[in-house]
C-alpha cells in the first residue's frame, strides 16, 4: 500500500492522520474538504510499531510537506500526532487532536462498557462472537472480524450519523494489535502524558460530547502538561464528527478557523 495520498496542489501545508491503528483512508473526507483551502497530505500508516509509525510519518512529511505543517489527527491518529510532535517539534506548526483516545489509562476503563450499552442484545452477542474470532490466532480471516467489529463500534460511537461511504482502504488486525500494544504501554506507564511537556506549538482538541472516549480524558490531563492547549466540545457529536448530522458543519467551521489562524 502506498503510504501517502495528496489532495489539492502543493505546497502541502496540512496533514490528516488516520486512526485505527490499521484503518487507513478514514480521513479522506476531511482531506477532500480541507483541500478546497490548501494542499493536504493523507499519510497512511504501514509500520507495525508506534516508534516505526512516528519515523514513517517523519519521512512522509519531510518528503512531501511544507514544514512546519499543521497536523490533524483522529482517534489513534491524534495520539500518534501527539507523540510525533513531541519527538519532532520542528516539523509541526499546530497540532489538532480530533476524537482522541484518553491520555491516562484510568479514563479508558469504561469505553467498551459504554459502546456495548448502545447496541441491541443481538448486536452485543455478535460483537462478542467477533471479538473471540479476532482473538483466535488460528483464525485465517481475522481481518474480516476486525472490519465487522469496526462497523459495530462505529454504530455505537455515533450520535446521529449521516449516510456515508466507508473510506477505509483496508484493515489490518495484526497491525492494530501490535501498535496498540505499544500505545497502551506508553499510556499505562505515564510516558505518553509526559511527552506533552516537549510540545510547544499550539494544541487544539476537538471532541464530541457523545464520544465513548471520555472528553475529560483528554482535557484534564493535557491541560496540565501542554503549555498552549485549548479544548472544544461539540454537542450531539460522536467519534466521527465529519459524519455527524448535527456536528458536521460546526466541526468543519472549527477546523477551517484553526487553519486560518495558523
Amino acid at each position: 500500500m502506498k503510504n501517502v495520498r495528496t489532495y489539492g496542489t502543493a505546497p502541502f501545508q496540512v496533514a490528516v492522520i488516520h486512526g485505527g491503528p490499521g484503518a487507513p483512508g478514514e480521513m479522506a473526507p476531511v482531506a477532500r474538504e480541507l483541500s478546497l483551502l490548501c494542499g493536504v497530505l493523507e499519510p497512511l500508516q504501514t509500520k507495525t510499531t508506534a516508534a516505526e509509525q512516528v519515523e514513517e510519518l517523519a519521512a512522509v512529511l519531510k518528503e512531501h510537506g511544507d514544514l512546519p505543517i499543521i497536523l490533524i489527527g483522529h482517534s489513534w491518529g491524534a495520539m500518534l500526532s501527539y507523540i510525533f510532535t513531541a519527538r519532532h517539534p520542528s516539523f509541526v506548526k499546530k497540532l489538532i487532536l480530533v476524537s482522541s483516545g484518553p491520555f491516562e489509562a484510568h479514563y479508558a476503563s469504561g469505553i467498551m462498557e459504554t459502546r456495548l450499552s448502545r447496541l441491541t442484545r443481538e448486536e452485543r452477542a455478535r460483537f462478542e462472537k467477533l471479538s473471540k474470532a479476532l482473538d483466535d490466532p488460528t483464525n485465517s480471516d481475522r481481518n474480516a472480524a476486525f472490519a465487522q467489529l469496526g462497523v459495530l463500534s462505529s454504530k455505537a460511537d455515533a450520535y446521529d450519523a449521516l449516510p456515508h461511504e466507508n473510506d477505509v482502504i483496508e484493515v489490518d488486525a495484526a497491525l492494530f494489535e501490535s501498535v496498540w500494544r505499544d500505545a497502551a504501554q506508553m499510556r499505562s506507564s505515564g510516558e505518553l502524558l509526559k511527552l506533552g511537556r516537549k510540545i510547544h506549538c499550539p494544541v487544539v482538541a476537538i471532541h464530541g460530547d457523545y464520544d465513548p472516549h471520555p472528553a475529560e480524558g483528554i482535557s484534564a490531563p493535557l491541560s496540565t502538561v501542554v503549555s498552549d492547549f485549548r479544548f472544544m466540545l461539540l454537542k450531539q457529536c460522536g467519534h466521527y464528527p465529519w459524519y455527524e448530522r448535527y456536528a458536521k458543519e460546526p466541526f468543519y467551521a472549527l477546523l477551517k478557523q484553526e487553519l486560518a489562524w495558523s
